[in-house]
């Protein structure tokens, strides 16, 4: 077992208020979203878009802040992204109609996206290589407790002062969170290895030589591939921007796939020989969100719908489900810690399918069963969530890794985006039920395959097998605080590199 110090305790807690406040503002929209529709009259597929909407701008936002976290420092990178969502959902607050609104959202992803990529990588990388996976599910729990808070707030402030308020509310708390950041020290990954290649002796890879840019934003908007990355970002940018707000006419194909080639050779100027890998870690993180995300954007526009329950009652049941959540979070932490990331993952989401179709099957009369049936499957489904930074984060070393799970991640992330509008699609204006259930069921069984076979690391071997996953170093161990390194591990080249990441 790990020893963890007051310094270990104060870097998480820090790192957890940012991840509350994001849970808190990025929620509040599905709160809402039946108050948002009604005054800006709004269908259920057209509200559903603004909850897309903070989608289509985080794969941007992972880029830019990531960048800036592996150039800069993660603490710059936390601060600038929790400004960027609190502005965000102050907007929200003052928008006077659907486009305003829309543009807020886009703020807030850009937000979101870094909070994610810099918190995650500063508090992986600060805390013991033994706790890692430990300190990845806590950290995440703070989304759900954020979201936790959300719900028990909806309930006193909406009918009181009306949905204008909860946004606005959410800004007040940014203020604590930056004042704990603040005081920081940067991760011991990133100093260690910025100490490194100031020295000159860093030559695990070619990314780490000194005076090697590894980041994002150098790689795809300077030097002679500049022009055409400038028009492709912004081609990926409009053709999401068209995709999710019902704009894309008889194109949306041709759309979708503009932007799956734009984000493929954007990973590929990034990973070069590991580009195969990359992209399944996109598809997989992907499928994850079209798992999780109908029921995290549309369960409280179903109970309200169709279940017909109250504010305080929706508040309820989002309790129990956000507490669910919580405590899987901190279950995984300590199991991945225990069993390995991708044992542990599969074996939550095998539980998790026991209890989706149940959950749709319940009536209204059925609350107590329904809160205990919500519990359990945001405890296993969405808990395992907490290990994705861990599991993403292994396949990138320090010099790149904000970077490379940034924007992995919220490429990913587009999964969510496509949620909730083919969600409610589906549904076809009758009950949200049994599309939401059928949907996380499949895509449940897609992820858990996924990951059990490791097709990140499977595809890299059968398109690059001379190219490791992991061509960087490990994540190096500060003093007094590695521990060995287990039996069972693989770690060899032959082995696909992978050393860096816990594939057990």
């Amino acid at each position: 077992m790990a020893r963890l110090t007051r310094r270990d305790g104060k870097t998480l807690f820090a790192a957890w208020l940012g991840y509350l406040m994001d849970g808190f503002d990025f929620v509040l929209i599905t709160l809402v979203l039946t108050e948002v529709a009604d005054a800006f009259e709004l269908s259920t597929v057209t509200a559903a878009t603004l909850v897309s909407a903070a989608f289509i701008s985080r794969w941007f936002g992972g880029l830019a802040i990531g960048a800036v976290g592996d150039r800069y420092g993660r603490k710059p990178a936390m601060i600038l992204s929790i400004l960027l969502y609190s502005v965000g959902s102050l907007a929200c607050g003052l928008s006077w109609g659907y486009w305003s609104m829309f543009a807020a959202r886009l703020l807030l992803g850009l937000g979101m996206a870094g909070e994610y990529s810099a918190s995650a990588t500063y508090v992986i990388e600060s805390w013991p290589a033994a706790a890692r996976n430990r300190a990845s599910a806590l950290l995440i729990s703070g989304y759900a407790v954020g979201a936790i808070i959300a719900g028990q707030v909806y309930r006193f402030v909406v009918p009181a002062w009306g949905w204008r308020a909860m946004f606005i509310l959410g800004v007040v708390p940014i203020a604590l969170a930056l004042w704990m950041r603040r005081g920081l020290k940067e991760s011991h990954d990133w100093e260690q290895a910025r100490a490194t290649a100031a020295a000159g002796t860093e030559t695990a890879s070619a990314a780490n030589r000194p005076g090697t840019r590894r980041d994002f934003v150098t790689i795809l908007y300077r030097g002679r591939r500049a022009p055409l990355n400038h028009a492709l970002t912004v081609a990926v940018g409009l053709g999401l921007f068209l995709l999710f707000t019902e704009r894309a006419g008889g194109f949306a194909w041709p759309l979708a796939l503009l932007a799956a080639v734009g984000f493929v050779l954007f990973a590929a100027q990034f990973a070069r020989g590991r580009t195969p890998m990359m992209v399944m870690l996109m598809v997989t993180v992907f499928c994850a969100f079209l798992y999780s995300w109908p029921i995290q954007a549309l369960l409280p526009t179903y109970l309200k719908k169709d279940l017909d329950f109250s504010p305080g009652t929706v508040s309820d049941m989002l309790f129990f489900a956000g507490f669910g959540n919580v405590a899987g979070c901190v279950l995984v932490g300590f199991l991945g810690d225990r069993w390995g990331t991708r044992r542990t993952y599969v074996a939550s989401l095998c539980v998790s399918m026991l209890f989706v179709l149940p959950v749709f099957a319940m009536d209204r009369g059925q609350t107590v069963w329904l809160a205990l049936l919500l519990f359990f499957q945001q405890m296993f489904a969405q808990g395992i969530s907490g290990l994705l930074p861990k599991l993403i984060g292994g396949y990138f070393g320090t010099t790149e890794r904000a970077a490379g799970l940034g924007f992995t991640y919220n490429v990913g992330s587009l999964g969510g985006a496509v949620a909730p509008v083919l969600g409610a699609s589906l549904a076809g204006g009758h009950s949200l039920g049994p599309s939401l259930a059928w949907l996380t069921f499949s895509l449940t069984l897609v992820v858990i395959v996924l990951i059990a076979v490791d097709a990140p690391l499977r595809m890299q071997r059968l398109v690059r097998a001379d190219v490791p996953v992991a061509a960087v170093e490990p994540p190096p161990p500060a003093s007094g605080r590695a521990v060995p390194p287990h039996p069972r591990r693989r770690g060899s080249r032959r082995d696909g590199g992978k050393n860096l990441a816990e594939h057990d």
